[in-house]
């Protein structure tokens, strides 16, 4: 998400450039997830992903059948397809830390005890109107929790990101699937890319182009430290990692301008 206002990827802040700042910004892919007696996508990895200092927590989101929005990255749990499933039938399951499937609901009101901003991954659903629905409950709901100021949209279908920045102009939606240039981008209304670093690589004009434009630039999901380098020379704003204490502390040692 190198201007920044994630929003996650992903504009995301104040529009102030990476340059201007102390250092580059970490997002917790699917939160702390690592850290004892979490797993991913569990309110416990959010809570953890607050603790050690990270920017942000990326976090996915599916629409049961019945309109519930939950949040587990794979389309499905013990054998339970989330989309084509009622919340009845998904409710119950447990994640391998032992913690309930957690709706957006429940994910959102923990998070409003953190300081974390908030990545919103909406998963791609099976239709373009399914998509643009569940663009619209996440919509709502992040409104009604009175957290759009710290919520930025990040997905790979650009039904759903379309449908985004419609409903909420205010707000940073990131695109991430990855053949679009920050060209094509700035016309749609997308406040930044969010992409593979394999995508970046080959496409390397596109870090300058995005800050021409005044986009942001997040790069997912980067584990070492010299990918991380890699990317945060060629102008990257963010870093989504699996890794987030890791690559804090390397980057606090690294990038200190005190």
């Amino acid at each position: 998400m190198k201007k920044k206002c994630l929003g996650v990827i992903l504009t995301v802040l104040t529009c102030m450039p990476l340059a201007a700042q102390d250092r580059p910004l970490v997002v917790a892919h699917r939160g702390y997830w690592q850290s004892r007696g979490s797993t991913q996508n569990s309110i416990e990895a959010l809570v953890r992903a607050d603790e050690i200092g990270a920017y942000g927590a990326e976090f996915d989101v599916h629409l049961t059948a019945d309109d519930i929005p939950v949040v587990n990255h794979d389309h499905t749990i013990d054998g339970v397809n989330i989309q084509q499933s009622p919340y009845a039938a998904v409710k119950d399951k447990a994640l391998s830390n032992g913690e309930k499937i957690p709706t957006a609901r429940e994910y959102l009101e923990a998070a409003r005890r953190t300081q974390l901003r908030l990545i919103f991954e909406l998963k791609p659903h099976a239709t373009p109107e399914r998509n643009r629905e569940a663009a619209r409950i996440a919509v709502e709901l992040v409104k009604e929790k009175k957290l759009m100021p710290r919520t930025d949209f990040i997905t790979f279908n650009l039904d759903a990101g379309k449908e985004f920045i419609r409903l909420a102009p205010e707000a940073n939606v990131y695109y991430l699937n990855g053949e679009l240039s920050p060209g094509e981008l700035k016309e749609l209304g997308f406040a930044g890319l969010d992409y593979h670093y394999d995508v970046m690589r080959k496409n390397p004009q596109w870090f300058k182009e995005a800050k021409r434009l005044g986009l942001g630039i997040n790069v997912w999901t980067v584990n070492d430290t010299a990918l991380a380098g890699e990317m945060i020379d060629a102008g990257a704003d963010f870093i989504t990692t699996d890794l987030p204490n890791d690559l804090l502390k390397w980057i606090s040692a690294t990038y200190n301008r005190e």
